[in-house]
């Protein structure tokens, strides 16, 4: 038994269960996210005129597709490449948007600068779940 790989760790991780849940984890408040929005269109129409973006209701529409089509995707492990390139895509985006700490001062820059850099770690996420999909395919797993 190597240290680097306990027997148990890796039965843990290699268990099917376990990959879905991680992938759940990853995506789900991006699902969560689009049925709301979908749920409250005026709410969402009003979110992207809240950030500048315009024509709201094609931002609204185009922000809960990626919500909803990317996690299935990657959920579902068919084209799981696509869906994490969607969202990592969509994030990349967002932190730039929503988290623009660069212009603010005092808590306010703090604040926006850890949900930037949260942002970009999500982004490593979604990379690593094209990868990782990639490589179970290669494994026939």
């Amino acid at each position: 038994m190597s240290l680097d790989h306990p027997r148990l760790i890796t039965a843990i991780l290699d268990h099917p269960i376990i990959w879905f849940l991680a992938r759940l984890a990853l995506v789900g408040a991006y699902l969560l996210g689009g049925m709301v929005k979908l749920s409250d269109w005026p709410g969402a129409i009003a979110e992207q005129a809240h950030f500048g973006l315009q024509p709201a209701a094609l931002f609204a529409a185009l922000t809960i597709a990626v919500e909803l089509v990317g996690p299935l995707l990657i959920l579902l492990d068919r084209l799981a490449w696509l869906g994490a390139g969607m969202l990592g895509v969509f994030t990349l985006i967002a932190a730039f948007i929503v988290n623009d700490f660069w212009t603010m001062a005092g808590q306010d820059r703090f604040m926006a600068m850890n949900g930037f850099f949260e942002h970009i770690g999500l982004v490593g996420g979604f990379v690593l779940t094209a990868l990782l999909s990639r490589y179970k395919a290669g494994l026939g797993a």
